[in-house]
Parts: C-alpha cells; sequence; structure tokens
C-alpha cells in the first residue's frame, strides 16, 4: 500500500499529526499574528515531517542523521513558539501544557 518508505515510520506520521494540531491552533492567534507567529510556527512544525521524508529517501546513514537532527531542531523551534504564545495569552497554560507533553512524547 505504501509508495514511500516513510509513510511507514511511525515518527513521519505522528510529525504529520502534530503540524495539523499546530495549524489548528495557530488559526486561534491574533490578526497580528498572521505572518509572525502563526506562520513561523506553521512552518516549523510543517518541517519536522518535511525533514524526516527527505531524510529517508534514499540517502546515506549520515545524511538520514543529519536530517533527522534537523527534525529535532525544528521541534525545539515549534516548543520555543509555544513558549512565546502562552507569555502572549495567544494559548492557555493548560493548552501548553497539553502541546509541551504530545512534542516530548513522540520526542526524535
Amino acid at each position: 500500500m505504501y509508495k514511500f518508505k516513510f509513510e511507514k515510520l511511525i515518527i513521519w506520521q505522528k510529525a504529520m499529526d502534530f503540524g495539523e494540531i499546530i495549524d489548528q491552533i495557530a488559526l486561534s492567534f491574533p490578526e497580528r499574528e498572521k505572518f509572525n507567529m502563526a506562520s513561523q510556527i506553521r512552518r516549523a512544525s510543517d518541517s519536522i515531517a518535511l525533514n524526516i521524508s527527505e531524510g529517508s529517501i534514499g540517502q546515506s546513514n549520515p545524511e538520514q542523521v543529519k536530517f533527522i537532527g534537523y527534525s529535532i531542531r525544528l521541534l525545539a523551534e515549534v516548543i520555543t513558539c509555544l513558549f512565546k504564545t502562552k507569555r502572549r495569552q495567544y494559548i492557555t497554560e493548560t493548552k501548553f501544557v497539553e502541546l509541551y507533553n504530545e512534542a516530548s512524547s513522540h520526542e526524535l
């Protein structure tokens, strides 16, 4: 059924799901953040799955490790964006903890 090997990777599937959750959260940010924080957190969360898939295709082990490293850095970027959005009161403490725990439970 799967045409690409990354589609079988649980971490890729989780990253895809997490990106959709972040996208929905970003919709609730104030209009003034549309091209700032909302865009930043969306791009970072989407890039996690993008890098996992890119690293899984026909690359040597060092290349795979490099792309996983990019994904880990992007996850850290998303977490930092979540801290910022909590401080700016775009998300509640409860939502922050939920997202933080979701990210850390599937850490790369």
